[in-house]
């Protein structure tokens, strides 16, 4: 485990222990049962709002605690230290992603409609922005919302959408006019009670099994036109607004489950024997280890330099990419690694190394591939 960080004063100990204690008695009893499901009970949502741990940089006004984006940053990497990245996506996108979208770009009416329940847990959120023909590439998004008087006629289909399945509100990335590439796409509320919604199977996914992740189909949805959320036309600059700070977030839950994997690895290696000595006595476990410990070392120390950035609102884009990639290759290789020192039982799906090193592959894809990582980056130079 790390030494307390700098980043951390006595209340963000005090939220920890609150995390860690919630954790232990809502997650880790449940857990397994969640990943055989494929998804985490309603009555999740509910205990993470009672707990505090829902949206709480959402200001006081709309129910929130009004506290700082480390607050969000302690309850994804305690989830991801505890090995629970499934339920940690969940909350994520819900707090993390699609809040941000409410409170910068809302109105009043909206702010007020839907932050309170977000923050309870009775309004579960998610955002579609991927659709079947479309990932990282976001301009060429052909979900459509046509004006008609004053409501919004929208048509076409999303895949790959965290929360799908529990989600009561929508946040849709959708084209409202024929502008070329991203001067035509709005952001639209869609609430999931309307007609014309359609939520598709659960996936199947090689990792994140407790996460639900949906199809949505929009089969002529109407909403009245106060269900923007922004300016018409603004969706593509509210999604490169907002992106930094989901990257931020992806890179603490990198680095949390990095972690675990090392924590439970070096437990390992000092339990199991080989040619008579313990796994850790050998060299080569022990120098690859400590390649390890500075790898993790350093994620840490840069991903708290672009926590304190972002709570100052200087974090740039850039500085988001190089996190999201460096952490999400870093885990990629560790967890691998790890997975070597388990032997044939790293293999097996009885070990939780087994399913930590499945939850990794997904990270260097969600939030930006790599290579789009290293393409923003490289307009920095």
């Amino acid at each position: 485990m790390p030494a307390r960080r700098s980043i951390f004063d006595e209340d963000h100990a005090l939220f920890q222990d609150a995390v860690r204690r919630f954790i232990a008695s809502e997650v880790t009893p449940n857990f397994d049962r969640w990943e055989e499901d494929g998804i985490v009970p309603r009555s999740f949502w509910a205990a993470a709002g009672r707990a505090g741990l829902l949206c709480p940089q959402v200001p006081e006004e709309y129910g929130g605690s009004g506290v700082g984006f480390i607050y969000h940053a302690i309850v994804n990497e305690e989830f991801t230290r505890a090995g629970f990245i499934g339920p940690q996506n969940n909350l994520s996108v819900h707090s993390d992603v699609c809040m941000g979208y409410l409170l910068h770009f809302g109105n009043e009416e909206q702010k007020h409609r839907w932050l309170p329940g977000m923050v309870s847990g009775e309004t579960v959120c998610a955002i579609a922005m991927t659709e079947p023909g479309t990932g990282s590439d976001l301009q060429g998004v052909r979900t459509r919302a046509v004006r008609d008087g004053d409501e919004y006629v929208i048509s076409g289909s999303k895949t790959f959408i965290s929360n799908g399945q529990h989600a009561d509100l929508v946040i849709v990335v959708a084209r409202t006019n024929d502008a070329p590439g991203s001067k035509g796409m709005s952001l639209i509320l869609v609430e999931a009670d309307r007609a014309g919604f359609q939520r598709g199977r659960n996936l199947d996914k090689l990792g994140h099994k407790s996460a639900d992740t949906s199809e949505l189909f929009f089969d002529s949805v109407r909403v009245p036109v106060g269900n923007l959320l922004g300016v018409e036309g603004g969706g593509f600059a509210a999604l490169m607004t907002e992106l930094p700070q989901e990257r931020l977030t992806i890179a603490v839950a990198c680095m949390g489950a990095a972690q675990r994997a090392f924590d439970i690895t070096c437990d390992y290696v000092r339990e199991r024997k080989a040619f008579g000595k313990q796994i850790m006595e050998f060299q080569n476990t022990r120098f690859k280890l400590a390649d390890i410990k500075a790898d993790l070392s350093v994620g840490w120390a840069f991903v708290d330099q672009c926590l304190v950035q972002h709570e100052a609102g200087q974090l740039t884009p850039a500085n988001a990419s190089i996190a999201k990639l460096w952490t999400s290759e870093m885990q990629g290789r560790v967890v691998d690694q790890c997975v070597q020192f388990f032997g044939g039982y790293g293999f097996m799906r009885e070990y939780e190394i087994t399913r930590l090193f499945a939850d990794a592959r997904v990270l260097r894809i969600y939030g930006g591939t790599s290579e789009i990582m290293r393409e923003l980056i490289s307009r920095s130079l």
